[in-house]
């Protein structure tokens, strides 16, 4: 294990067995189509994109207050534990200097066998505790027909649907967020595509990056993706048309900005409601409009004690990208996250100590702040972000991304319509 690795891992909590670190679904993704896993308490990590991962090494200062903290690169195999289950482990990359990018798979270089994992005594993640059993020879049967999960024709109609209400688990004090369609989805997605892969390649790069959700208890996060433009300069015709005709469907086109996931948790029935991006792009102005309502509406009141630490931080947020030269973030999302468990009284917040649900211990917002609660506005998804310093591309821009900060500046219009409207 290199040093830096495990000082990561130590200062996270994350169990470690010497080996390697069972990666598990993030259950707070609730947008965009690539695989966001759990490493730790205060981690996550996603397919390394090379030009994603060069926005991250070489992020201007100004920036880096509005994105998550970059914390390194691991390799992520494909395995299986001794009954069969299927389990995605990273470990230590021997140096940084290697080869990180997701290419040539047959470039990768294998891990020995005496790095398999032997996970049969440990908890296995939610989803992998409903995946099949497959047998060992995997890689001579690669039929499409096998299953990574086994879904009933309920649970399918559910993981289809675009609107969902979940009932929390109830800990002592804090419900827990047992399960997200969403990001179940994509990890399904993403050993399928490894599964599939398997005969090929086992070794991926993934990139390490900051868990913003980690100090909230019960977190409610709204996932925007930003801009009016949404293709890549190197994106194919095809590419380019598609992206074109989703901005044109929905609200990017008109103010720069569409709903890409939320999840809110409503305190009055118990319940996280789920929206995902495909509800987001039919929803009209006065749609969307509505979304944020309910984004921050705990289903008994408007949180409007959230809307101005927002707003200062979208507008902070429009102050740095103005200054930002020859940037376009195509593709982008901003996410506001807040916590959804309801401010505390000195008495419960005591209690709530007692929590076997751990919400006071990591949210930050006790007894005494409810008049000034903790959100947090960051901007996420740099795959296809471009600059004058990438130094390869063709297409090099001048001045500021105009279709981001259009976006911005629609979305305080309308969050202080909102905070305008609950003191009325």
């Amino acid at each position: 294990m290199c040093p830096a690795l495990e000082a990561l891992m130590q200062a996270d909590g994350t169990p470690y067995s010497g080996k390697g670190v069972m990666l598990e679904p993030f259950v707070h993704q609730v947008g965009g189509h690539s695989c966001v896993l759990r490493f730790g308490e205060q981690t996550i990590c996603k397919p390394l994109i090379p030009r994603e991962h060069q926005f991250y090494k070489n992020l201007p200062a100004e920036m880096r207050k509005f994105t998550p903290q970059y914390r390194g690169v691991v390799s992520v195999s494909f395995e299986e534990d001794e009954e069969g289950s299927l389990c995605l482990i990273a470990y230590p990359l021997h140096s940084e200097s290697l080869d990180l990018e997701n290419k040539d798979p047959s470039s990768d270089c294998q891990e020995p066998k005496s790095k398999m994992v032997k996970w049969s005594n440990k908890k296995q993640s939610l989803l992998l505790q409903e995946n099949e059993n497959y047998s060992k020879d995997r890689a001579r049967n690669s039929r499409k027909e096998d299953k990574i999960m086994s879904y009933n024709r309920d649970e399918v109609q559910q993981q289809q649907a675009e609107v969902l209400y979940f009932n929390l688990e109830k800990g002592n004090v804090v419900p827990q967020i047992k399960h997200n369609p969403w990001s179940l989805k994509c990890h399904q997605q993403q050993l399928q595509r490894m599964k599939e892969n398997a005969k090929h390649r086992n070794q991926y790069k993934f990139i390490l990056l900051e868990n913003l959700t980690w100090r909230y208890a019960v977190p409610c996060v709204l996932d925007l993706k930003m801009g009016t433009r949404q293709h890549g300069d190197d994106a194919s015709e095809e590419k380019k048309a598609n992206q074109i005709r989703k901005c044109q469907q929905s609200t990017s086109a008109s103010i720069g900005v569409r709903l890409c996931g939320m999840q809110v948790y409503q305190s009055d029935s118990g319940q996280l409601m789920f929206m995902n991006k495909y509800h987001g792009r039919k929803l009209t102005l006065a749609g969307f409009k509505e979304a944020l309502y309910q984004f921050f509406h705990d289903g008994r009141r408007l949180r409007h004690e959230l809307l101005s630490p927002v707003l200062r931080r979208l507008r902070e947020m429009q102050a740095a990208l103005e200054a930002c030269e020859s940037y376009r973030f195509y593709s982008s999302s901003l996410l506001i996250i807040y916590d959804g468990e309801p401010p505390r009284t000195p008495a419960s917040s005591a209690a709530g100590g007692l929590s076997g649900g751990g919400g006071s211990s990591r949210s930050s917002h006790g007894a005494g702040e409810a008049s000034s609660p903790e959100v947090d506005v960051r901007m996420i998804d740099f795959a296809h972000t471009t600059c004058r310093h990438y130094g390869e591309d063709s297409v090099v821009h001048e001045g500021q991304d105009s279709g981001f900060i259009f976006g911005l500046q629609n979305l305080i219009t309308i969050i202080s319509q909102l905070e305008d409207n609950s003191t009325d």
